[in-house]
């Protein structure tokens, strides 16, 4: 906590300075509501990263940047994008949907593969995270929230050639660059992305278990690339049409990734190519058509061992959408749209299979004096759970420089495929078993709030939320005798991670915001963020992951330019359970805190010398038990932002 007082000193004094107005937190316009509102318009509790932030924060991955926003937690198993989980509000890994540019990118495999987002970091516009439920808008698996990626396009780029990016050297052999290049002109655009972060890794020392047993060491090495091309062309005054394709591949360690056990010497490969096209009409009158489509192939190889058979996965997922927005008058807007996705697996541990989804729903805003009213109706079919029912109503009513904020939803989330078969049984008493026979997550999610703005530029939130929750799917250690005798031949009076229904769960909890943006005069600004989330869960029985999640966390950030220097600090604080894996002699501790800072001096035109510190001060921690992180690693680089 010592290490945060730092972040809250520099926020009492841009709070305390705050004397220019020039700029309001509330004029933000938000995509993820489907109908574009003002955050205060809303009735949600919503976090916004711009593409300032983004260039600036000392982040080397898409999950790195999320780590920054407040109430949002990120469980990482490796550093620089290997791989991380999403929790919000006390949700598992596979409850938060992932969305770029709106169309959902979740991985049908499991929801550990969420944050691979093909995507360079500078070649995002803003990141937009709703928290709580979003299935009535976007369907199933928006049970604790939504992050919707939105790229550069027609409305966020000026006619020329631009480009950002960054490339640093570091420890261990690090190379990590992103950068983006466009080129726009009246009737089209042209965007390529990349990014890169390779190293041998971070060296994991032998452990001495006893006098008869000691594990080896290793190295934690990755090998992560990623390109991507977009173009957009403005067919006529009505018309557009925009195109992506996209690839990112990563090659890592995963040791102790899924497993407690010394023989777990893993390693994994993972694919994932993205393509999207969407045909968009916008009228003189305000009604708004587009028609999207995409499509998701992802592969992953898993070696648990040397000496083990590889375990190989094919997944697709097509996705295709038709929304309306039409303007009834000055204070209604009604928007309405169908989805339908196919999803498939071929495996050879966990079978062939194909599933299909059909949703439909219909959006009113309406807008009178100082209200704001949102309903949204939805109906879905999935192969897995029928027809399902999920409504969604939202108000906000702003007084002065206060507004009041409610709102209450419907989700649901059906299985994914490991948790229905993963039941290769080469691996014995330690594999997580899957379960055909799982029952559809289901929920009501409420939450009412206030955001307060003692001053223009000054943003205080607070949000209490609360969800009810029946048939939860987590792995909850099982005996043999008690596990259904169709799943295989198993170890008589073993014990296995059996995932299973949890009949009732109740999430409540309360989160806590500070956001100021300050301009200083010449293109200079200040921007801070501070944000304490509080969570609690209630249940008969808790699994693997219910159990994982952080009851106090904090999440902060501030960035700074001023003339040539550039500086940016993100830090967090995490309270939670802790764990003991005494098999491999690893601790999961109930706290710590992380600080990641970044420093960057303009020499010429754009061009900066730019220093960066991940983990500065040389915390041991985990996330998930058993995958060390990374300890304080140096890189430095050159930086630019050209126009």
């Amino acid at each position: 906590m010592k290490k945060l007082i730092i972040i809250l000193i520099i926020f009492s004094l841009a709070v305390s300075s705050s004397a220019q107005n020039s700029f309001s937190l509330d004029t933000l316009v938000v995509q993820t509501t489907r109908i574009p509102l003002k955050v205060n318009e809303t009735g949600r509790s919503i976090n916004i990263l711009t593409k300032e932030q983004i260039q600036d924060l000392p982040a080397t991955t898409f999950y790195e940047l999320l780590q920054a926003i407040s109430g949002v937690e990120i469980q990482s198993r490796g550093g620089f994008g290997v791989q991380g989980d999403i929790l919000m509000r006390g949700s598992t890994f596979s409850q938060v949907l992932v969305l770029i540019d709106g169309m959902k990118i979740n991985d049908p495999l499991t929801g550990h593969f969420n944050c691979y987002v093909p995507v360079s970091n500078m070649e995002i516009e803003r990141i937009e995270v709703l928290k709580g439920a979003g299935a009535s808008m976007y369907g199933p698996d928006a049970v604790g929230g939504v992050i919707n990626i939105i790229t550069k396009g027609f409305d966020s780029l000026k006619n020329g050639t631009s480009s950002t990016g960054t490339v640093n050297y570091g420890a261990n052999n690090l190379i990590s660059s992103t950068g983006s290049l466009f080129h726009k002109s009246n009737k089209f655009y042209l965007g390529l992305g990349v990014s890169m972060n390779k190293s041998i890794g971070d060296s994991i020392l032998p452990v001495v278990l006893d006098s008869t047993t000691t594990l080896e060491g290793y190295r934690n090495f990755f090998d992560i690339k990623n390109i991507s091309f977009s173009a957009g062309f403005k067919i006529n005054d009505l018309w557009k049409l925009k195109v992506r394709s996209s690839i990112l591949s990563s090659d890592f360690n995963a040791r102790y990734f899924y497993t407690s056990y010394p023989s777990d010497k893993s390693t994994e490969i993972t694919s994932n190519w993205f393509n999207r096209v969407q045909i968009q009409r916008k009228t003189s009158s305000g009604s708004l058509l587009d028609i999207n489509a995409s499509y998701k192939r992802s592969t992953d190889n898993f070696l648990y061992s040397p000496t083990s058979d590889t375990n190989v996965h094919k997944m697709d997922y097509l996705n295709f959408t038709v929304n309306n927005s039409i303007e009834i008058n000055h204070k209604l807007d009604v928007k309405f749209g169908a989805q339908g996705d196919l999803r498939k697996i071929e495996s050879n541990d966990r079978g062939n299979h194909s599933d299909y989804h059909f949703g439909a729903y219909i959006m009113g805003v309406y807008k009178s004096n100082n209200i704001v009213l949102t309903t949204i109706l939805r109906e879905d079919y999935d192969q897995n759970y029928g027809f399902e029912f999920c409504p969604q109503i939202n108000a906000a009513y702003n007084i002065s420089n206060i507004v009041i904020r409610a709102s209450a939803g419907k989700s649901i989330r059906a299985a994914d495929y490991t948790e229905r078969y993963n039941n290769n049984l080469a691996f014995k008493t330690y594999l997580r078993l899957g379960n055909p026979n799982l029952i559809a997550e289901r929920g009501w999610s409420e939450e009412i709030g206030v955001n307060y703005y003692p001053y223009k530029n000054v943003l205080l939130k607070a949000t209490a939320f609360s969800r009810q929750s029946n048939n939860i799917i987590d792995y909850i250690l099982t005996n043999e005798s008690d596990i259904d005798n169709n799943i295989g031949s198993l170890q008589p009076g073993a014990d296995y991670q059996f995932a299973k229904n949890i009949k009732d769960v109740n999430v409540y909890g309360l989160e806590l915001e500070l956001n100021t943006r300050i301009p200083i005069r010449n293109d200079n600004y200040f921007h801070g963020q501070l944000g304490y989330t509080f969570t609690d869960i209630t249940s008969d029985t808790l699994g693997i992951y219910l159990s994982s999640f952080a009851k106090h966390l904090i999440n902060a950030q501030v960035t700074l330019k001023y003339n040539a220097f550039q500086f940016s600090l993100s830090g967090l604080y995490k309270e939670r359970n802790a764990q003991l894996a005494e098999s491999i002699s690893s601790t999961l501790q109930s706290n710590y805190t992380l600080l990641n800072g970044r420093v960057a001096y303009e020499l010429k035109n754009g061009i900066f010398i730019n220093i960066q510190v991940l983990n500065l001060t040389n915390t041991i921690y985990q996330n998930i038990l058993g995958a060390k992180m990374p300890g304080r690693w140096l890189m430095g680089g050159v930086k630019w932002e050209i126009k």
